[in-house]
């Protein structure tokens, strides 16, 4: 991929109107026809190309007129009215028309397919797909399937947001995707990474950063790359910092333990664990380096950074230990119960917004759902806008997890997470990654760049450990920590 930056709908037509002398469309039939040409079956079976009633059934139309160049078989269903086609949409019929193609008004029956380009809608869809273009959806799906063979989309599946990666009803399923311009942040989060397959981003020769920047970007460890040298070696446990873990209340400690688990083995110095339960063990067994103490005792230890939250549990307790955590002057993520306690505490929820130092949020979308005080479904609908609204409301570093973890900063800027499969959702995975987080604060990582990387480093744990036949089936959220360990210390080499 080029570049990194993610682009809105709002900021592609900008550039697609600052550029409209550059005949973007015919660049784009271009770059779509090699990429067509490069991945459909081999032998004699026709290429099908739905073209849509806008600017994107344009981008199909010249890239059917190309194919046919090249000699390839094609088969164009085009629904609509050639009348009242937009300029540049109507131009590229035109040129396919006067070429010699045709269209047709269905799919044909009684054909196989060597590929199937969507070309129906773009970017620019904000309603549910119905009649005769959801039809011709649910059709081409269920021919790429029954052919084996890709189905491409043209800039972004019909029927996904381009912009949430959001289904809007009925979807096109696409094994591989070509996107102009820039990437947009909907292919890769929420339904997105299911809709659109492989991801190529064609700039058509424009640079989009000479346009106007984004706020929005993937992760990727170059952005935080100046963390990653080797250790010196004239270092001691001091020098790595001192990590803390508070949870683990009544049949919860597995939580808490995982956590710390983690934060030791992702290169904290020390790991104080307070377990909420009064009867909880002293000594982990499987990891008996932790130091495990009351909750009193560990707030009042010299910590570098402390995880509040996982397995904390729903009594006066809990709550009173979360606002003695807010209260101290260090790095804080707060994860789990400790979100589900704000949410429902306005006085927890004004002593988070008071703190200085840096605080981190982990939600999944229903405890996102629950501090914005929406339905998870609108959280779902609008990661970017809900992660980013948490950051404001908090001036907290989000991760808001899930499909493609949409990453926000206090002052506005975003990322979304590729890295990781299914094998992620699991019991404890959550509780890792808040360790992982915790453990690279207490190293001395600012929190702009700790949250990403250990986000990043998680779902590649896990993809890493799925390329090794372990998951995504059964996957545990034990089994990541030393693979997450293995990640970092490739990474520091």
């Amino acid at each position: 991929m080029p570049s990194t930056a993610l682009y809105l709908s709002p900021d592609l037509r900008r550039i697609e109107a600052a550029a409209a002398e550059q005949r973007l469309m015919r660049r784009a039939g271009r770059a779509g026809a090699d990429l067509a040409a490069a991945i459909r079956n081999d032998g004699k079976a026709p290429v099908l190309i739905l073209a849509g009633p806008g600017n994107n059934g344009g981008d199909a139309f010249e890239l059917a007129r190309l194919l046919r160049e090249r000699f390839l078989a094609v088969r164009v269903v085009f629904a609509s009215d050639a009348a009242r086609l937009p300029a540049d949409a109507a131009d590229a019929f035109r040129r396919f028309s006067v070429a010699g193609g045709t269209t047709c008004a269905a799919i044909p029956e009684g054909e196989r397919w060597s590929l199937i380009v969507d070309g129906l809608f773009g970017i620019g869809l904000r309603r549910e797909i119905s009649g005769v273009f959801a039809g011709l959806i649910a059709q081409a799906n269920a021919l790429a399937e029954r052919d084996r063979c890709p189905l491409l989309a043209l800039d972004c599946p019909s029927g996904l947001d381009a912009d949430t990666g959001a289904r809007q009803g009925t979807s096109i399923r696409a094994s591989h995707t070509i996107t102009f311009i820039a990437a947009k942040p909907g292919l890769f989060t929420a339904d997105g990474p299911d809709h659109c397959g492989t991801v190529t981003v064609a700039t058509l020769d424009l640079d989009a950063r000479a346009f106007g920047g984004s706020p929005g970007r993937i992760v990727t460890p170059e952005d935080f790359a100046d963390r990653l040298g080797p250790r010196q070696r004239n270092t001691h446990k001091g020098s790595y910092g001192n990590a803390g873990v508070l949870g683990g209340a009544a049949g919860m400690a597995g939580a808490a333990l995982l956590a710390a688990r983690a934060a030791l083995r992702l290169g904290s110095g020390r790991v104080y664990l307070g377990l909420i339960d009064e009867n909880a063990p002293s000594l982990d067994p499987l990891q008996p380096e932790l130091m495990i103490r009351r909750p009193s005792q560990l707030l009042r230890a010299e910590l570098s950074a402390l995880a509040c939250g996982p397995g904390m549990g729903d009594d006066g307790e809990a709550i009173a230990l979360i606002g003695e955590a807010c209260r101290l002057e260090i790095s804080l993520v707060l994860d789990a119960d400790a979100l589900n306690r704000i949410a429902e505490n306005g006085e927890l929820r004004r002593a988070v917004q008071a703190r200085r130092a840096p605080t981190l949020l982990t939600p999944h979308p229903a405890e996102a759902a629950r501090l914005l005080e929406r339905h998870t479904r609108e959280v779902q609908n609008g990661r970017i806008a809900a992660a980013c609204a948490l950051a404001a409301e908090f001036g907290a570093h989000v991760a808001l997890k899930g499909c493609g973890t949409v990453i926000a900063e206090p002052g506005g800027a975003w990322s979304i997470n590729t890295s990781g499969n299914p094998g992620l959702a699991t019991a404890g995975s959550g509780d890792v990654l808040t360790g992982m987080i915790a453990a690279l604060l207490a190293q001395g990582w600012p929190a702009r760049q700790a949250l990403p990387a250990a986000v990043h480093l998680h779902g590649l744990a896990a993809d890493r450990l799925a390329a090794r036949g372990i998951g995504p089936m059964g996957l545990t959220a034990g089994e990541l920590i030393d693979s997450a360990r293995d990640c970092l210390n490739q990474w520091t080499r």
